[in-house]
């Protein structure tokens, strides 16, 4: 059986580099590190500027190996479709974005598949939570209310 090694990284999307974390750990196995990188890149150019959770698998015998890619936190997902850099640092006084339900739902699609929730109404009620936290609001209303709205079965249509 082929050894294999499990490299897990966090890199930005995009922008890999041959430099540490990823330079360091695969060098001494002989491999192609441009290469890997290169995978790396093409594969997370749609997360540009996110940070990125990757695992590269390397068949250490073969000098093989394959990248796949994670999805970016809940909160990179809401700043990039906001807009935004980051949240805000005081989210109950000042909001600094506003989604809405629509962007909401397409977060919550990406998301499903690593969330704990078992539906897309569980998932957008997750990343409403995400929304309090970081000052966003969604359909110009406090997420606390929009959270109310769901559960009063408001946005059933929606979701």
């Amino acid at each position: 059986m082929p050894e294999e090694k499990i490299i897990p990284a966090l890199v930005t999307g995009g922008q890999a580099n041959a430099g540490p974390p990823l330079g360091p750990a695969l060098a001494p196995m002989g491999l192609n590190v441009m290469a890997i990188v290169s995978e790396i890149n093409e594969k997370t150019k749609e997360y540009t500027g996110m940070r990125v959770p990757i695992k590269i698998i390397v068949d250490v015998e073969n000098k093989t190996f394959s990248v796949t890619v994670g999805i970016p936190t809940s909160s990179a997902l809401l700043a990039k479709e906001s807009g935004i850099k980051k949240g805000s640092g005081t989210p109950k006084t000042e909001n600094v974005a506003n989604l809405t339900m629509a962007q909401l739902v397409k977060i919550a699609n990406v998301k499903i598949e690593q969330s704990y929730a078992t539906n897309i109404k569980s998932t957008v009620k997750e990343l409403i939570g995400s929304c309090l936290s970081m000052g966003i609001t969604i359909e110009d209303k406090g997420p606390r209310e929009i959270l109310k709205e769901i559960d009063n079965g408001k946005w059933d249509k929606s979701l």
